[in-house]
């Protein structure tokens, strides 16, 4: 069974909680794999014009939890910040038997069960990629959630993406300051080789849109490739040449190496600190 066809499978109705960026992003992978429109139940008080009209397509748009009829999952996207005071209106969606998936960032599986009740609880971290469907989710299931919960949450999540699958929990802080916040550490890496070609003389826009396309188009390459990406970067490096003087530096002692090394443990304690 493929992913759509797992998703087709599900057989009640799928709650979301939160149609913002990522919340929509999910939303539109469910539609395109071919989920019944009618049985998504969108909870969201200020729906955007574009979530608003999926109305028209048979989307359901904040009806009463009574009015929602079998729920087979509740997907919660809202911001975690607004977790706590969203949670009152949210427990009418959950039995015992529901499952509640989170992609909030830094919530923790004993934090959703007591606020949603029950133990039937995925704890899921995706990122920005997930827009366009190239996203990669890492996610936890609680002790209670069955066999055929899990597949339906791996059905859910793989709509944005690639999913993997972990048991401990306590990995989630590192997930999140890799992966999570990953995309920011490329879109910066773009940001600042461009302002480098243009220390080296080239024009603003020349060096911007060279910059830009140079990452993506190396990100493409890594995700097509078998190879690792150690061997793909050791494949542009001539000895003596430009790309290894450049990396003499950049694999310095004060180097990529460490900085990332830096920075992804700075990210990590901060997603323990958020935790809730």
């Amino acid at each position: 069974m493929n992913d759509a066809q797992a998703l087709t499978q599900i057989s009640a109705s799928i709650v979301l909680a939160g149609a913002g960026k990522m919340g929509g992003a999910m939303l539109s992978g469910w539609l395109a794999q071919g989920l019944d429109a009618r049985r998504i139940v969108v909870i969201e008080p200020a729906p955007s014009p574009e979530i608003s009209a999926l109305a028209k397509h048979g989307v359901r748009l904040n009806p009463s939890a009574k009015d929602a009829g079998a729920i087979a999952a509740l997907v919660i996207a809202v911001k975690p910040q607004s977790f706590r005071e969203a949670g009152a209106s949210l427990k009418p969606f959950t039995a015992s038997s529901t499952l509640v998936v989170s992609i909030m960032a830094g919530t923790t599986i004993a934090s959703l069960e007591e606020v949603c009740g029950g133990g039937n609880v995925v704890r899921a971290m995706p990122n920005t990629p997930a827009s366009i469907g190239r996203g990669i989710t890492v996610a936890v299931a609680a002790k209670k959630v069955s066999a055929a919960q899990r597949a339906t949450a791996d059905a859910l999540l793989r709509a944005i993406g690639s999913v993997e699958w972990v048991e401990d929990e306590g990995l989630m802080d590192a997930v999140t300051a890799v992966s999570g916040s990953g995309p920011a550490y490329v879109f910066l890496l773009a940001e600042e080789l461009a302002r480098a070609g243009i220390a080296a003389g080239l024009p603003v826009e020349l060096a911007t849109k060279v910059a830009r396309e140079t990452v993506a188009g190396s990100g493409e390459l890594l995700h097509r490739s078998d190879l690792a990406s150690a061997t793909l970067r050791q494949n542009v490096t001539s000895p003596g040449g430009t790309t290894a003087a450049a990396l003499e530096v950049l694999m310095g002692a004060d180097g990529l190496q460490q900085l990332m090394t830096r920075a992804v443990a700075a990210a990590t304690r901060r997603s323990k600190e958020l935790a809730k």
